[in-house]
């Protein structure tokens, strides 16, 4: 119901037919202008310019209304009927996917759906100059309201704005943003919120935008700010014209505001349509019914925000808001650590040698002893008898960097049994495939985590990425070579005429199951492994057929699907694989277009990075513990899937950070340091997540350092994805110096690659990745460093970087016991000088 206002300036007592009051308001940047013209209606703007290439130039669709939300009552929160383009009411999801039931509960409550409460909409009823801004007001029976509007000094694309609310009535008020300028369903080139949407069109398939994040919702939905990595909704014009709306550091919910988690508080809503249904990016603070809503009479709420109006692309404006407003790169001065990440590293070897705390079991089947972990999560059809194995690269990496007698008699022959086994090897339709992530030791049966089904992608992780990283370190197994043959083939063999798989086929009817979604995931890089191992050209024509499908489907439209089950395939940690699929196809191709592929899929994949709230010295407490709010930040961490479905809304983002290794190469091929400083921000200083006597992470937030816990395996894939990080900071640090050949990429959890399985070179000489237990002892946390041996044995490398902004000096100490038992003619003590994360390259010469 629309709302007339009594045209009456409560701030200069002029009226709406008063002759000053039809003059024009405005105000000017640099870059920007704004006018507003007193109507019957109010002041509305009439005009919103920008600077481009020293000319003006006019947006269309500029408007100027503003929204208030109001209710007498609480509104419900119990979900509504979800309606499909046929006028059927949605059932959605089934009812095995308990952790996600109670999410599609909350999505379509009324609140999410923006249909609660009463929406009053209105344009301002006078206005009078405010220092260098332009003060707007209005009131009705409900509410009266003052606006604040000044362009930003620092920054002449920001206007910032600060509504205050008095209400004259009790009841649940929410303020939104006022619509600044609206595009039409067709005439936007991007739009997003980071966290949640990003894509190049509006979606009707409420299933696919809502849940999956594929395509821009047809409705008002508003979004909750926990699962919202940067707070500032954009929408990009086809004219290359970007609007932003961010909200002020401080808005929205603090995860643990004190001594307890706080993650779930509602306090700042975000979408990318007005209630009225038309498109710009809004928010909405506080969120009706939620925290800090409820008035009564006389009280006031304020509402302070920016809007950014630029001659750019959405990425632009989008780092603007998190390196500008959000002041993300600021945080790493305020972190400090007590472990270095090489350390971490070889407590995790003692952990994972360790039968006890690694959970380590073997079981015969099929008359062989195959080997892996205990796994205590849920898993579809288990009796607590789940084991699996995650990262095979890592395995036959550090077993070879250790030269650890303990890996390589008691684990790898055990894995690789695991490996052959997990393998569907009857004739017949599933023959080839993977046969499921888990072995079930009671029923002596793998199977997958969610549902008995089969997925293509499956194939390219538990069997083509894996088998592949083996046959690295092992090019002469015969039987893993077949393994790989038969994956490829089975993934020729489902992939359609046009590049695409099905998400997924019933192991009892072969028919293809999820079907409202495609495989919008790197299910070709199989091929392209297969391609790399046995060089074959048909596989890697396959790889860049299905490659190629991906571009236009997935990538050109920001349309991802994630591979965790639980969450039935919300998108996750895939889409940072995707990024380094494509870039490792571009360098077997040389082929631009899967550079240029890469980089834009590493892009979105920043926006699945929080970067708030703001980190700082304040005080909590965890678990008993006193923690510095920066010690506990979200800033820097990746979600395992975000979205409406994903565990970032009740757990926070995760600490398994595999991404990192890829972002450092993203910026050492593109400069741009928001990659940098991501990777670093997730990489280090993350001593309160850590359990002090193994070394894992916790892999959720919200546990805080509570260490492996139901996930022993995951110590494998953080051994992993910290080797990757260092070796991409030594290779980017030294201008190339320092490199090694990297391995295929992990299942399931990102794009952290492997390595050791090849000599690399420093400084020109070949040598071969190592580590061992002592060898290198220093008492400064912030040196991290890998080690190398020539491959002609006659010279040590130390590879020390400095991770910290600090200058370091320090000592590096090596005790050559630890290498060879025969005498070493060299000092044992060496001074480490090293600039802010720069890295030192230490020669030693083995005389013997």
């Amino acid at each position: 119901m629309k709302i007339k206002f009594p045209i009456i300036c409560a701030l200069c007592g002029l009226t709406a037919g008063s002759a000053a009051a039809q003059e024009r308001v405005s105000l000017e940047s640099s870059a920007l202008r704004l006018g507003w013209t007193q109507s019957a209606k109010g002041y509305a703007l009439q005009k919103l310019s920008v600077k481009r290439n020293g000319s003006w130039m006019d947006l269309p669709h500029a408007g100027g209304e503003y929204t208030l939300l109001f209710s007498a009552a609480q509104p419900p929160k119990e979900p509504q009927p979800v309606l499909d383009a046929a006028g059927n009411m949605i059932n959605f999801p089934e009812s095995i996917y308990r952790y996600v039931i109670p999410l599609w509960k909350e999505l379509t409550g009324p609140v999410q759906l923006n249909t609660a409460g009463e929406a009053l909409h209105f344009y301002p009823s006078g206005v009078k100059a405010e220092g260098k801004g332009q003060a707007f007001a209005s009131e009705n029976a409900r509410a009266s309201m003052r606006a604040l509007w000044q362009t930003d000094p620092a920054f002449p694309t920001d206007v910032t704005v600060t509504i205050q609310l008095t209400a004259k009535t009790d009841g649940y008020f929410s303020i939104a943003t006022p619509t600044l300028a609206t595009w039409p369903q067709n005439g936007f080139a991007w739009a997003g919120i980071p966290g949640y949407y990003q894509s190049n069109a509006v979606e009707k398939d409420f299933i696919k935008s809502a849940v999956y994040m594929q395509g821009i919702p047809d409705k008002p939905l508003i979004v909750r700010d926990r699962a919202a990595s940067t707070l500032s909704p954009f929408i990009e014009g086809k004219n290359r014209v970007t609007l932003a709306v961010t909200a002020a550091p401080g808005t929205a919910r603090d995860p643990w505001a004190d001594k307890t988690k706080t993650q779930t508080v509602w306090r700042l809503g975000l979408s990318l349509m007005n209630r009225k249904g038309e498109l710009t990016p809004t928010l909405y603070h506080p969120v009706l019914g939620e925290e800090g809503s409820y008035l009564q009479r006389g009280q006031t709420a304020e509402f302070s925000f920016r809007y950014t109006l630029q001659d750019a692309d959405w990425y632009q404006v989008y780092k603007h808001a998190v390196n500008d407003i959000y002041r993300f790169p600021d945080f790493l001065a305020l972190k400090s650590t007590k472990r270095s990440l090489t350390d971490r590293i070889l407590a995790m070897h003692r952990y994972v040698t360790n039968d006890s705390t690694s959970l380590w079991r073997t079981e015969d089947f099929n008359s062989m002893k195959i080997g892996a972990q205990a796994y205590l999560g849920g898993v579809h059809g288990s009796e607590k008898d789940a084991m699996k194995n995650s990262d095979y690269g890592a395995m036959w990496m550090l077993a070879g960097i250790m030269n650890d007698p303990v890996l390589k008699e008691t684990r790898l022959p055990y894995a690789r049994n695991f490996k052959l086994q997990q393998q569907t090897v009857a004739p017949g339709f599933f023959h080839g495939a993977a046969a499921g992530q888990y072995y079930l030791s009671k029923s002596k049966r793998f199977t997958e985590e969610w549902g008995p089904y089969v997925e293509p992608i499956g194939t390219t992780y538990y069997v083509l990425m894996d088998a592949g990283n083996i046959l690295l370190f092992n090019p002469g197994d015969a039987a893993m070579k077949k393994e790989v043959a038969a994956a490829a083939e089975r993934l020729l063999g489902w992939m359609d005429e046009q590049g695409r798989w099905q998400v997924a086929y019933d192991q009892a009817t072969q028919a293809p199951i999820f079907r409202e979604v495609e495989d919008l995931r790197p299910t070709f890089y199989g091929l392209l492994i297969a391609y790399k191992i046995l060089r074959q050209s048909r596989y890697l024509e396959a790889a860049r057929k299905g490659a190629d499908w991906f571009v236009r489907h997935a990538v050109d439209s920001g349309r991802f699907l994630g591979v965790c089950g639980d969450t039935r395939f919300a998108p996750d940690f895939a889409t940072a694989q995707s990024a380094q699929a494509l870039l490792e196809l571009y360098e077997v191709t040389k082929e631009e277009k899967y550079r240029d592929a890469a980089i834009k899929t590493a892009k979105m994949y920043t926006t699945s990075i929080f970067t708030h709230p703001i980190p700082n010295g304040k005080t909590k407490w965890v678990n008993g513990v006193e923690r510095k709010d920066w010690e506990i930040s979200q800033a820097g961490l990746s979600f395992e899937h975000g979205g409406t479905f994903g565990s970032a809304n009740y757990r926070g983002p995760i600490l398994l950070a595999s991404h990192a290794g890829m972002f450092v190469r993203m910026f050492a091929l593109t400069k741009d340091s928001l990659f940098l400083h991501m990777a670093r921000a997730a990489a280090l200083g993350r001593d309160a997540f850590v359990d002090d006597a193994t070394g894992v992470a916790s892999y959720y937030w919200d546990v805080m350092n509570k260490g492996a816990g139901p996930y022993p395996h995951h110590a494998w894939w953080q051994i992993g994805w910290i080797t990757d990080y260092l070796l991409a900071e030594a290779e980017m640090r030294s201008g190339g110096k320092v490199v090694f050949p990297r391995g295929f990429i992990t299942p399931k959890v990102g794009p952290h690659q492997s390595y050791g399985f090849a000599p690399g070179k420093v400084n020109g000489k070949p040598a071969n990745l190592m580590l061992r237990q002592g060898l290198i002892q220093c008492d400064n946390p912030y040196l991290d460093y890998y080690c190398a041996l020539s491959t002609n044995g006659k010279q040590l490398f130390l590879i020390l970087l400095n991770n910290d902004d600090q200058p370091m000096s320090t000592t590096a100490k090596v005790d050559f016991s630890r290498l060879t038992d025969k005498p070493v003619a060299a000092k044992n003590s060496y001074p480490v000088q090293i600039a802010p994360y720069g890295i030192q390259v230490v020669e030693i010469s083995l005389r013997k």
